[in-house]
């Protein structure tokens, strides 16, 4: 009879002595279950501040109640009752208490019918068999890995497995089928041969997941190490055509008179992949992610010039706004700084062999503090597999970057204020608000960017009553 391998270790931490405590005291057997076990057994991080989902025989509620009594503070428990979960945070550890329980699902339905069931019972419930891996918390047997689907072989081998038929599996909550290709994305694991043929035969049942949660899905898989794996797996199901079709439009390479382009898809992808090694900002691998996809609409071919994208940075900053309102994403500060990214995208590029004080300029102010990231973005925007042209790209990006620094301790343009108010001008004029007031601070705002005047205010209150004079107005 092969021999129960205990892990002991992994519940080193004095919490789960007093979970197993409050265990025996309510006489009722818990198990601590899924993500926690899964990431001791890959050495992942299992330090503070992670989530504990504790499954018991019984109330979790219960056993949620006598395991605050026991713990320092005796912190607050919070109670979702139509869900029969408890929350306790602790000591930087989030613990999720939870009755075993089976389920059964409506077509039309992710929420389960859902009843008291057996250890196994909830195993059976679980998206993957990795998921599925348990350890006792019972005093007879602490440490103990209960593993009725073989989780540990499919660790081993890297495998994303569902305990049961997959079809079952993803029709029952098709949320699974995004939550497999995040656990492969994130883990650099493959999903199973037929678990992933069940992802495509199900995938039109997506519809029915909120788009919250499939946001929520897409931003882990957008802040894993290498997304483009998550991305290109979504594109090989079928899924992404329902989620983000801006990006599957951008797939394919045409060609005419002998003229190609690049696939501007996979070339999304390296730049995705490029930024991710940069920066763990969302927002930024969200201005990667969308950053082209405004090339679609805006492709034509030209004779003489061959394809073109005229005005895809404006057109893709405009599809950001319908893409995050779609989606239920925030249409707020975060929304506004992909939409100015795509926008600015090319900018960089654009000034990169002619980086004039003027161009400089006008590119600070059009980015204000978002230039940093903006010239990340570029940056990772370089995927040509020819080294000198990737040297020359990058050259020119550090003259860029080497004249944003000196324009901007000289001239001061980033978050732009004028140096004459618009109660300057009216009060100098002895006029009231009026047309000839904004010709004159955007002819001041003009004159800055251009290099003909500082940004200074006596410069400034010089060239107002110039052109001032020009437009007829003469000072109060």
């Amino acid at each position: 009879m092969q021999q129960t391998p205990v892990y002991t270790q992994a519940l080193s931490d004095p919490v789960f002595r007093i979970i197993a405590k409050a265990s025996q005291n309510l006489n009722v057997s818990s198990y601590v279950i899924g993500g926690y076990v899964r990431d001791y057994l890959l050495e992942r991080n299992t330090s503070k501040e992670m989530d504990i989902d504790v499954v018991v025989i019984g109330s979790g509620i219960e056993l949620a109640k006598e395991v605050a009594k026991l713990l320092p503070g005796k912190p607050k428990v919070s109670i979702f009752k139509n869900f029969g979960t408890a929350m306790i945070k602790s000591s930087g550890w989030e613990l999720e208490f939870v009755g075993a329980r089976k389920e059964s699902y409506q077509k039309d339905s992710r929420k389960p019918a859902v009843e008291e069931g057996t250890l196994k019972d909830d195993q059976n419930r679980r998206d993957f068999t990795i998921n599925a891996l348990a350890l006792s918390l019972s005093e007879k047997d602490f440490g103990s890995l209960l593993d009725p689907f073989n989780g540990i072989e499919d660790l081993n081998a890297k495998l994303i497995r569902t305990p049961l038929d997959p079809d079952i599996t993803y029709s029952d909550d098709p949320l699974r089928m995004l939550r497999a290709i995040r656990f492969a994305t994130q883990l650099n694991f493959k999903i199973e041969k037929e678990s992933l043929e069940a992802i495509k035969r199900n995938k039109n049942r997506i519809k029915i997941i909120s788009k919250e949660r499939i946001v929520t899905e897409l931003n882990k898989i957008l802040l894993a190490q290498k997304p483009s794996i998550g991305f290109a797996l979504l594109l090989k199901v079928g899924l992404l055509d329902y989620i983000l079709p801006e990006l599957t439009a951008l797939q394919g390479v045409d060609e005419k008179d002998g003229q190609r382009h690049k696939d501007n898809f996979w070339h999304t992808l390296e730049v995705v992949d490029n930024i991710a090694e940069t920066t763990d900002n969302l927002w930024l691998r969200w201005a990667a992610l969308l950053h082209d996809i405004g090339k679609a609409p805006t492709k034509r071919f030209d004779k003489d010039t061959g394809w073109t994208f005229h005005s895809h940075e404006f057109v893709g900053s405009k599809m950001v706004y319908k893409l995050f309102k779609r989606l239920r994403m925030p249409l707020n500060d975060k929304m506004k700084l992909v939409q100015k990214l795509v926008l600015l995208s090319s900018r960089p590029i654009a000034i990169s062999n002619d980086v004039t004080d003027s161009a400089v300029r006008r590119l600070i102010f059009d980015a204000g503090d978002s230039i940093e990231d903006l010239m990340l973005l570029c940056e990772a925007d370089i995927t040509t597999k020819n080294p000198r042209k990737f040297r020359t790209y990058h050259n020119n990006f550090k003259r860029v970057r080497k004249k944003i620094k000196e324009v901007e301790e000289r001239d001061h343009v980033r978050n732009f204020q004028p140096p004459v108010s618009g109660e300057e001008i009216m009060h100098f004029y002895g006029i009231g608000p009026s047309r000839e007031v904004g010709i004159i601070k955007e002819a001041i705002k003009e004159a800055i960017l251009e290099g003909v005047i500082p940004n200074e205010k006596d410069a400034a209150m010089e060239f107002m009553q110039t052109k001032g004079a020009e437009i007829g107005l003469t000072p109060a």
